[in-house]
């Protein structure tokens, strides 16, 4: 399971309409608990340095995933995932997210943007022990609210993510 605050979650979807028709990405930081719940607690925008297909590939530079991680390492946050859009394609991996995928035990998080608007929004866990046995399992997304904040809006969100599944 994946939970994220309100914020978040809609930080990274937002990200997606704003760089669209092109793919969005970026780093989801956080905690990873005994259970193996991946809770977010903040996300990163990451650049797309795709030149010759950006509306349906993406890549973090390496300097800015090292940057990331140093920055969240800071806060007590660990790299537990990342997340990209796909514009005008479904929430769902495709063969060239599963073969660029290698970081085992993350959440790998895609929201479809159809003509410019964050629709529905996916998570995978890559599971598995080595590169050769890897494989995506789709995970739940908890939307939940920071702690003060009214619980109507999580259980909106929670609710139309499940009915655009």
């Amino acid at each position: 399971m994946l939970k994220i605050r309100v914020k978040e979650y809609e930080s990274l979807r937002q990200h997606g309409e704003e760089t669209y028709p092109h793919e969005c990405c970026g780093v989801l930081l956080g905690q990873i608990d005994d259970d193996g719940v991946r809770t977010v607690t903040s996300v990163a925008r990451a650049g797309n340095t795709r030149t010759d297909s950006a509306h349906n590939r993406y890549n973090i530079d390496p300097k800015d995933l090292i940057r990331i991680q140093r920055e969240g390492r800071r806060r007590g946050e660990d790299i537990i995932g990342f997340y990209h859009s796909h514009p005008d394609h479904p929430a769902q991996w495709s063969p060239t997210d599963f073969a660029e995928a290698h970081w085992l035990g993350c959440s790998y998080v895609i929201t479809s943007v159809a003509k410019g608007k964050a629709t529905v929004t996916n998570s995978f866990l890559l599971a598995g022990k080595t590169e050769e046995d890897k494989r995506f399992e789709q995970e739940t997304i908890h939307v939940e609210n920071a702690p003060g904040e009214p619980t109507d809006q999580a259980l909106q969100e929670i609710t139309s993510t499940k009915d655009q599944r």
